[in-house]
Formats: C-alpha cells, sequence, structure tokens
C-alpha cells in the first residue's frame, strides 16, 4: 500500500481543481480524501485541536484513510522531551478517537536537537505506545555525516521500529528565490543532505519543489526507484508532496503516481476538473 498526499488538506487555491468551484471549507477535508488517502496533520504541531474538531475530521474520511499528525512542537522544541510523561500521556488521550485513521505521529526534531541529546530521544520513545507507528525527522547537520552520530540515530530508531523521515528539499533549493512564495519557502525549510533510509515497515518521504514550472524531476527520478522497492519489499511507505505555496502540490502528486506507474485514486478526476466537464457538456 502507497499514502499519498498534500501538507495540508485544505486550501482555497485548490477550489475549482482539486476541489468543486464551490467547496465550503467545512467539506475541503472530504473532498481531499476522495482523491487522496494520507495527509500531513501539520496543524497539531503548533495548536491542539478540540476533541470535537477530532471528531469532525475522523468522520470526515473513510475508513482506509490515514492522518500522519506531528507531536505539538512543546515535546520537541520546548520541554526538548524531558519531563513529558504527563503531557504525552494528555496528548494521547486526546487524539484517542482518531487514532484507528491514524497512520503514523510524527515527531519534528529541531535543528539544535544534536547527538548528545539522543538518550532524550531514546527516553521519549520508551513511553511510546507500541501499537501505534511513529516517525522522527531530525535536521542536525551531524545526522547526515554518515558518521557515529547517524550510525546510532539509525539504530535506536531501528531497534523500536521507528521511522526516519526524510525530507528532500534539493529541488526547493535549486531555484532562485524571486518570489515571496518561494523566499519565505527557503527560509523555513531545512536544506539537508537526503538519507533515504527504512528504518521500519512505514518509510516516509517529504519530496518539497518550487513550482511546477521548474526542474523537478531530476530530484525525484531517485524517489521513484526507492519507493517501487520499498512496495516490492512489503514495506508501506508515505510520500507527501509540497510547492513552494502548496497550490501546485495535488498536481505534483499526481504526477509522481503517473511516472511510479502505480494505480492510485489520485489518478482519477479531481472534484472540479468533473465538474467542470460536466459543465462544458452542457
Amino acid at each position: 500500500m502507497l499514502y499519498i498526499g498534500c501538507p495540508q488538506w485544505s486550501s482555497n487555491a485548490w477550489k475549482g481543481n482539486l476541489f468543486s468551484s464551490q467547496c465550503k471549507n467545512t467539506d475541503m477535508l472530504s473532498q481531499y480524501a476522495q482523491h487522496f488517502n494520507s495527509v500531513e496533520g501539520n496543524t497539531s504541531f503548533y495548536a491542539d485541536p478540540s476533541p470535537s474538531t477530532l471528531l469532525r475530521w475522523a468522520n470526515s474520511v473513510p475508513d482506509d484513510f490515514k492522518f500522519t499528525f506531528k507531536f505539538h512542537r512543546r515535546f520537541s522544541h520546548e520541554l526538548k522531551l524531558t519531563n513529558v510523561h504527563n503531557e504525552l500521556t494528555a496528548w494521547l488521550n486526546l487524539f484517542a478517537p482518531i487514532l484507528e485513521k491514524t497512520g503514523q505521529i510524527m515527531l519534528q526534531l529541531p535543528s539544535a536537537f544534536g547527538p548528545n541529546d539522543l538518550p532524550k530521544l531514546a527516553q521519549f520513545i520508551s513511553l511510546l505506545p507500541k501499537e501505534l507507528n511513529f516517525g522522527v525527522e531530525v535536521r542536525h547537520p551531524a545526522f547526515f555525516q554518515k558518521g557515529e552520530a547517524e550510525i546510532a540515530l539509525n539504530q535506536l530508531l531501528m531497534a523500536n521500529n521507528i521511522n526516519r523521515i526524510a525530507m528532500d528539499t534539493r529541488a526547493l533549493f535549486a531555484v532562485k528565490a524571486n518570489t515571496e512564495a518561494l523566499i519565505d519557502a527557503q527560509q523555513k525549510k531545512p536544506h539537508l543532505p537526503v538519507h533515504a533510509i527504512a528504518t521500519s515497515e512505514q518509510p516516509m518521504a517529504r519530496f518539497v519543489i518550487a513550482n511546477l514550472q521548474s526542474e523537478y524531476k531530476t530530484f525525484y527520478k531517485p524517489w521513484l526507484s526507492k519507493v517501487k522497492q520499498w512496495l516490492d519489499e512489503g514495506k508501506t511507505p508515505y510520500v507527501f508532496f509540497h510547492t513552494a505555496d502548496n497550490r501546485e502540490a495535488p498536481l505534483l502528486a499526481r504526477q509522481f503516481c503517473k511516472d511510479l506507474g502505480y494505480n492510485h485514486k489520485v489518478l482519477n478526476p479531481f472534484s472540479g476538473e468533473a465538474e467542470a466537464h460536466q459543465q462544458a457538456l452542457f
């Protein structure tokens, strides 16, 4: 199974394309889930949703849809993974109604989190429930140098069946930042090497480009081979597609599936496209 998605499920820019032209904000998730089977739940990194919001999200998607929520930044950036037991229990209890439709929970660590902090990560991992799937994204340069620090990180993740998340921003930084969206994206996104390693059974890749008009296929061709390899090995990859302003993210995801030759519902006409075709007939 291949899970494909975007870094968000709602955008007014997608009306008339991914969404029908009159799509209400409250209907965006359900229309998104008609074409994608996963999404990056980035909102949970910045704020805890209410219980009623979580129930609404769970009821808006089919049973085969899998959210990939992020742990709130208080765990990684504020508490720095220390003294988190009570906070972690409360957070998991809050998300309990939607965990059945959650494929993976992501821990995004700051760039300051380095090799000396690995014992903190090990302690945090020891608190995680074994029945759920988790992924870790690191941003410290030492974890990309193929030395002792990276080996220790990978061994820790493998020993605990935790996925190492790969974020590929090479195509984004290969373009001169000449628009506000590109300037903002290059300021916020990390610029690090790409190590595509599966440390558990649900490898995750986050692929970021400038836009569809820029050269990006050179950078994602290796991902076509890697994702195919993972699928052939019986793994369950998660791949998420970003553009600088995410306006074209759904189209990028569709192009990837076309090039991969994978039969996914993202290849079907989007809601807005079907609407336009129907209007043209009449």
